[in-house]
Parts: structure tokens; sequence; C-alpha cells
């Protein structure tokens, strides 16, 4: 899709959008510390950062926890099947088109103004195979087939803001059958201490996948800080060689929380 100048309209102003669903203001501004990326922010607050230059450049601690699990899970530039369960700015299917070229990539949006507001300004590189749903996460997954993907994710959780119909056992269920076999299914939970919702999303995936792991910055595992963890169900047993590669990839400090260690941290706080 051809996109307009981009980081600013004609007359210099950075692109804005009201959000007709929400009533929020979408923006996108030019990333002040590197040439060719941009921050999308909605209602003032950053949602999602694109490095149009360099599409491999993950720069939000969370997503490039994300992209490292999507590094290792598969040979290195193996094609791989990924949806992604809140599109933001579309910044992690841009990072699969750039290091496993030929992935076929699914996007699901609620609104369909922020996507095309998004891909006006920031398009999709040349070559992305990437299919665009608008629809409610919940109502999308029943468009797919069990096992249609190697890569599950879903980004759309901020604590006890989050949809209720999104965070039941029932929906971690759909979710996880959607994960061919050696599949994994990622989940980012935005959370504050003491992480009594992220722990709960925890406890869901732990009921639905044969094994769980998570994700963080060292300092929020004890639960006195704030941030985003992210959850990682498999079919299978963790990979030991997994937890050592993700923490040695970053970002610094980070853990891998798996074992009696992730069940402590999930029966925390409830």
């Amino acid at each position: 899709m051809k996109g307009v100048e981009l980081g600013a309209d004609e007359d210099g102003a950075v692109p804005t959008l009201p959000l007709a669903g929400s009533g929020q203001l979408a923006e996108i501004d030019e990333d002040a510390f590197t040439e060719g990326a941009f921050i999308l922010s909605i209602g003032g607050a950053q949602q999602s950062h694109v490095d149009l230059g360099n599409p491999g450049h993950v720069f939000y601690e969370y997503l490039r926890r994300i992209a490292n699990v999507l590094d290792i899970f598969r040979p290195a530039g193996e094609p791989i099947r990924v949806v992604h369960l809140g599109a933001g700015a579309l910044t992690l299917a841009r990072y699969v088109q750039a290091t496993r070229p030929g992935s076929e990539q699914v996007a699901v949006e609620l609104e369909q103004e922020l996507l095309d507001f998004v891909l006006e300004h920031l398009p999709l590189p040349d070559g992305t195979s990437c299919s665009l749903v608008i629809e409610d996460a919940r109502v999308a997954l029943d468009r797919f087939e069990p096992g249609s993907f190697d890569a599950v994710v879903l980004d759309v959780f901020a604590g006890d803001d989050a949809p209720a119909h999104l965070t039941d056992q029932a929906f971690y269920q759909a979710l996880t059958s959607l994960a061919a076999p050696g599949g994994v299914v990622l989940v980012n939970v935005g959370d504050d201490p003491p992480l009594t919702f992220a722990r709960a999303q925890v406890r869901r995936l732990q009921a639905a996948a044969d094994d769980v792991a998570v994700l963080a910055d060292a300092g929020m595992i004890g639960g006195q800080m704030a941030g985003n963890i992210v959850v990682v169900g498999t079919d299978a047993v963790w990979p030991a060689e997994w937890s050592a590669a993700l923490v040695a990839a970053g970002p610094h400090p980070g853990a891998v929380v798996t074992g009696s260690d992730l069940v402590a941290f999930s029966s925390g706080p409830q």
C-alpha cells in the first residue's frame, strides 16, 4: 500500500486520527532518537514502535522477548505461519517478514480505522504476506482450523482493563488449539504489583498448554514492579536450552521462569 510522507502530513503536522470506537486520539510521531522510526500513540500512551528503515529492530522490551522466542523455536530463516491477535502498528509482523521471509501471517484488529491509519502512514514492506482481519479476537478464533499456525501471538491485555471474554479458560483452550505441533502460544500481559491479573493469565495458559514459561524483566518476578510479562505455552516440555538462549538474548536483566519457580509465581497473590 502506498503511504503518504512518513511521519508528517504535507503541512508538517503529526498525523492524527480521532478513533470513533474509543473516542481517543491516535497519532504517529517520529522517533527523535532513531532516524526512520516512528511511534504510534493512542490517548497519549505509546502503543507501538516501528523502525521502517530496519524492521528487524524491535524497540519495546516485551516485543523483543517475543521476537527472541520466534527466533529460536524453528530453524533460523525458515518461514512460519503466525496469527497476531492485536495488530497495533504491525511491528511483529514486520519483524517476522524481515527475519523469516516467505512467512504467512494474519493480523486481527478490532478497529478498522486504526489499521487503515497505520498502513497509510507506515506501510508494510514489499513482499509481506499478511492477511488483515477486522474482528474481535475471540470471534476471529473461530475462523481458523485447529493447528493452523506455528505461532499464536496475543497482545491485547492491559491489566484489569482487559476484555473479560479474552481472559477466561475457554478462550485459552481455543487459543492453544490454533498452534500446530511444536508451535508456541505467546501472550503479552501488562500489569501492576502484585501482578494479580498476570498470575491469573499464567494459570489459564498452564491449564491449556502442556508446558509454560514466563519471560520478563528479572525485577518483575517478585511482584513488586509494574511492567509486561510474556507467557509462552508449548505442547511439549519446555526445552532447557531455550531458557539459556533467551536470557542471553536479552533485554537485560531478564528472567525465564519455568517448573517449580513458575508454580510459585502463578500461585502468588490472587
